[in-house]
């Protein structure tokens, strides 16, 4: 499921799609008093006679015959206050929105024809609006963003080569703790590169897949990568046994990098990635669950933070005059790499998750939590719009 927000002062809109599905609450008995806006290939936002302050919904049907995605936007500034994605032919779905004083209107975009705004309605009587709504990213916006990103991965894919080689030289020469070092280096390189993974494709899975799911376990015959290095590493096995398994890591960072210069991380993705980023260090590394011995979980988190921070820094110049809360963001992230920083003891070795005390787990749970909160409205603020 993906919920998108539109975040701004005076109004707030939320679509919530399940599998097609539009999930809405409001009062039935309301239902017949709510205006309904049509919308259609000719005509966009007819309906909203007398419009009125404060929280409302809207019952946004669709008597075209084309998909159409609708907008209810400031026509002088194009500022978004709330938006429906997907709206099929004869279809009808809520838009619940929060309006204060000032002009409103529908910007119908139909499936393979030019967006259509409809009339403004002046709303009066209500709050006055103090703060802005969010003005919309499109395609050429983000076009700066994802060239600098994609130089920045492919910096990192060349770390990334000379440190799996580096592990695997270490591996053959027979030094456990050499190696085991080398991991370390070698992983967290990765780790550091998560808005790319899309566009990693399968490699992702032979680089840093886990045994979740295969029939053998850590056995398996297809658990490779990252983690079936460490499981052997720092489970005692053979290092000649093992080093099969650098040689095919090292070939496959390699053939990641080859790859990666003929791809593309995809815009819609760039914005998103901030936020699963640290969702999934929550869901994973706070958690242990991708631990296979070494119990670097918080080195791995730390890795995840400056994997965040790559994304945050190339969306900042679009992000700086839309997203409110970025101050606020920004605190949190120092605030959760000060927390990860805390478990990197002086000997150059982390803290494993099973040695914080009951404080120290807290702390650190709610830092990312608060975190990962704060990172959700970036997915919708900078996903790429369509305006005309």
């Amino acid at each position: 499921m993906r919920t998108r927000w539109i975040v701004a002062v005076v109004a707030l809109a939320v679509v919530a799609v399940v599998a097609g599905a539009v999930v809405a609450f409001w009062p039935r008995d309301a239902e017949a008093q709510d205006p309904e806006i049509a919308v259609s290939r000719s005509s966009c936002g007819t309906g909203w006679a007398a419009p009125k302050p404060g929280p409302q919904t809207f019952r946004v049907h669709n008597t075209g015959s084309v998909t159409a995605e609708v907008d209810l936007i400031d026509p002088a500034t194009g500022v978004i206050y709330g938006e429906i994605e997907g709206l099929g032919p004869s279809t009808t779905r809520p838009l619940q929105v929060n309006l204060g004083n000032g002009s409103y209107a529908f910007r119908c975009l139909p499936e393979d024809a030019g967006a259509i705004v409809g009339p403004t309605a002046q709303v009066s009587g209500g709050a006055d609006r103090t703060g802005p709504g969010v003005a919309p990213v499109t395609h050429n916006d983000l076009l700066g963003p994802l060239k600098a990103y994609q130089a920045h991965v492919t910096t990192g894919l060349g770390e990334l080569v000379t440190n799996t080689g580096a592990l695997k030289n270490a591996i053959h020469g027979g030094d456990r703790a050499a190696s085991e070092t080398a991991w370390l280096t070698a992983h967290l390189t990765y780790e550091r590169l998560g808005a790319a993974y899309d566009a990693f494709g399968d490699t992702d899975g032979a680089l840093n897949g886990t045994a979740d799911g295969l029939p053998g376990g850590t056995g398996d015959e297809d658990f490779t990568g990252f983690h079936r290095l460490e499981s052997g590493l720092w489970h005692g096995e053979d290092l000649g046994a093992l080093a099969g398994v650098a040689d095919q890591l090292d070939t496959d960072a390699h053939a990641l990098q080859t790859s990666f210069a003929d791809s593309q991380v995809d815009g819609n993705d760039l914005a998103l990635r901030a936020h699963e980023i640290m969702e999934n260090t929550l869901q994973f590394e706070l958690t242990g669950r991708t631990d296979y011995g070494s119990g670097t979980n918080l080195a791995t988190a730390r890795a995840n933070l400056d994997g965040t921070r790559a994304v945050l820094d190339v969306l900042r110049p679009l992000l700086t005059p839309r997203y409110q809360q970025l101050p606020k963001l920004d605190s949190w992230l120092t605030r959760t790499q000060t927390t990860l920083d805390a478990a990197h003891r002086p000997d150059g070795t982390w803290t494993p998750l099973a040695q914080l005390d009951v404080k120290q787990r807290q702390k650190l749970n709610a830092d990312v939590s608060e975190l990962t909160e704060l990172l959700a409205p970036i997915a919708a603020i900078a996903e790429p719009r369509r305006v005309s």
